[in-house]
């Protein structure tokens, strides 16, 4: 059973069992989620659309990723600036698609 999910804009092939990292999802530790489901590919079947299967999963942890370095510069001008950013990510496992 696979499926592809859409999380944030962005998109994601799951299995049952798979645990990965999303752009954040409101919720605490052990709450469970329902994930938009654009394709899903059960038992030998293809099917595209909004309610042709559902992905269940559980959020594992809330974490940040490696920062990010914006630095800024006009040259001759001695103008610099430094500023840096940790995108937030929650840890999901899929616990259920059916």
């Amino acid at each position: 059973m696979i499926a592809i999910i859409k999380v944030a804009g962005q998109q994601f092939k799951v299995e049952k069992d798979q645990t990965l990292f999303v752009p954040h999802i409101e919720g605490k530790s052990g709450d469970a989620v329902n994930l938009e489901v654009l394709l899903a590919h059960i038992d030998g079947k293809l099917s595209v659309g909004g309610n042709v299967a559902t992905v269940n999963a559980e959020i594992v942890d809330h974490v940040k990723g490696d920062t990010v370095i914006a630095y800024k510069t006009k040259r001759r001008k001695g103008f610099h600036k430094k500023k840096g950013h940790r995108t937030a990510y929650t840890k999901i496992k899929v616990t259920n698609i059916a």
